[in-house]
């Protein structure tokens, strides 16, 4: 792939400037109401750090115990959980836009339970129909985004999705830091309250955006997904040659799905190829909360007490500037994905937080014997370092790379079972981490430093480069240079139809499809 092309349908194509495209920019500045999702999601995060310094929030909740702690964080990944087997049809049934106000709406629901939650049950439940909704929503936004934009930006757009997780981080901190000096219930209420804004904003915004051209073409509708792809991939040029190339290779793709899907969900691990993508998916969306990170981004005070930092006002302050760390590194991160490659990011990323890890782990051991400042600000420094390394592999990469390791008719239940995967290590975290840090505080770390070497050799072995491989290709990786997925599929059935299965390969689809008249 040249420096100035990009590859698609085995040719290569020369890139756009998308800012000088109106119709480009419309939608990608419209698209920001589905990447929203993701950032909801964050400040919920960091929101939950913020309530535990917030004073009012303790003593309106009778000071919860390190188990009740658990439970409130884990409830909204409990619910989410709940939403699983409803989050692939959704999408495919009702549409990628609706299952997004769906998720939305579900989502102000437990918004209001959790304003008015005046007892800890109630803020419980209001947390858990949070998690429903936005399992729901975070389900259909991310296939929008990846199927709605131009090719050529597909890797660093689906990228960036998930690190805006920071930005809702971001916001959730400095709006609980500002809230605090409140006097009163609204020092907590307000925060949770601005948490359904994002919702809000999304329920009206996303009808600008327009529906995934696959999804029309799925449902009978090739027209309007061809006008779609043109408006907004070639300024309304119906016979723009990419245009032509990606509709055929859509249409061909999803007769093809129709034609091979048989095992549904058993497809998964039905063959040594998809076996291998299971391994990736399952452990990735481990990895993903299971690194260490959890610790922090749910319970950051608890962690700060054992160096010492009690003063809320300190406490907000340092969530906020390690906010501003995550967001910018992880999205900086985005924009160097196809040009480093995935494997070395994810590598470097575990070797990073497995040394990070362990120099927080020597700090928190020597405070607990010289209560020193050197020993609390190396805690503080390491773990700053720490969300550096972590968002190498596993902040953007959690739903870009996951997406593209999987062939076209099973890549919404693989991300599903992605998606359970972080919800169940969510679950699981956000209910023992209080309860270790409670019980055996700094010696807690030890099992992320072990652990964290265990993720390095799951890497290691299993994790495969996609560097600058066409999507339509990645297949080869997994199942050999005779799979016949997505892209390779549509080019060989066309060429089968035209009874040229000697084409040379580099023949387009809109080449084929010119002698068919398909």
């Amino acid at each position: 792939m040249g420096k100035d092309t990009f590859t698609l349908a085995g040719r290569e194509w020369p890139k756009v400037k998308w800012w000088q495209m109106a119709n480009m920019r419309t939608l990608y500045f419209t698209l920001w109401a589905a990447m929203l999702t993701s950032a909801t999601n964050g400040y919920d995060g960091s929101l939950m750090n913020g309530l535990e310094a917030i004073q009012a929030w303790n003593d309106d909740f009778n000071n919860p115990s390190s188990s009740t702690l658990g439970l409130i964080a884990a409830s909204m990944s409990i619910g989410s959980m709940l939403a699983i087997p409803f989050v692939p049809y959704v999408a495919d049934i009702l549409g990628r836009r609706t299952g997004v106000v769906i998720g939305c709406s579900i989502m102000i629901c437990g918004v209001a339970l959790i304003c008015i939650g005046f007892h800890v049950a109630l803020f419980i439940v209001g947390r858990l129909i949070l998690g429903f909704g936005i399992a729901i929503a975070h389900g259909s936004a991310p296939l929008l985004i990846t199927e709605v934009v131009h090719p050529q930006h597909r890797a660093i757009y689906s990228t960036i999705y998930n690190t805006l997780w920071y930005l809702g981080s971001l916001v959730g901190s400095w709006v609980a830091f500002g809230t605090n000096n409140i006097a009163g219930q609204w020092a907590w209420r307000v925060p949770c309250l601005l948490q359904a804004i994002p919702s809000l904003v999304q329920i009206v915004m996303i009808w600008t955006v327009p529906e995934s051209p696959r999804w029309l073409i799925s449902k009978g509708k090739p027209n309007e997904a061809k006008a779609i792809l043109a408006k907004y991939h070639a300024q309304g040029d119906l016979e723009d040659e990419l245009v032509n190339v990606e509709f055929n290779e859509i249409q061909q793709t999803i007769a093809l799905e129709q034609e091979y899907e048989r095992n549904a969900w058993s497809e998964l691990w039905s063959t040594p190829g998809n076996r291998h993508r299971l391994i990736i998916l399952i452990s990735i969306g481990f990895f993903s909360q299971w690194s260490g990170n959890g610790i922090v981004s749910y319970f950051l005070p608890q962690v700060l007490k054992l160096i010492g930092v009690t003063n809320s006002t300190t406490q907000l302050e340092i969530n906020g500037y390690l906010s501003i760390v995550q967001l910018v590194s992880a999205v900086t991160i985005c924009f160097f994905v196809d040009k480093v490659g995935r494997r070395p990011l994810f590598l470097t990323s575990c070797v990073g937080m497995i040394l990070t890890f362990i120099g927080t782990t020597i700090g928190l051991a020597r405070y607990s014997i010289h209560a020193t400042n050197a020993a609390a600000n190396s805690v503080i420094v390491f773990i700053f370092i720490y969300y550096i390394f972590y968002n190498l592999g596993f902040c953007g990469l959690l739903v870009s790379y996951s997406a593209e390791i999987l062939p076209y008719r099973i890549r919404a239940k693989g991300l599903t079972v992605m998606f359970f995967c972080v919800d169940l290590s969510l679950w699981f975290n956000q209910y023992v981490n209080p309860v270790a840090l409670h019980n055996i505080q700094w010696k807690y770390y030890l099992v992320y430093c072990v652990w964290l070497a265990v993720e390095f050799t799951v890497v290691y072995f299993f994790y495969i480069e996609t560097k600058n491989t066409p999507l339509e290709e990645i297949v080869k990786h997994f199942d050999g240079d005779s799979a016949v997925y997505g892209g390779d599929a549509a080019t060989a059935k066309a060429r089968h139809l035209i009874g040229e299965d000697d084409v040379p390969a580099d023949t387009t689809i809109a080449n084929t499809e010119k002698t068919t008249g398909v």
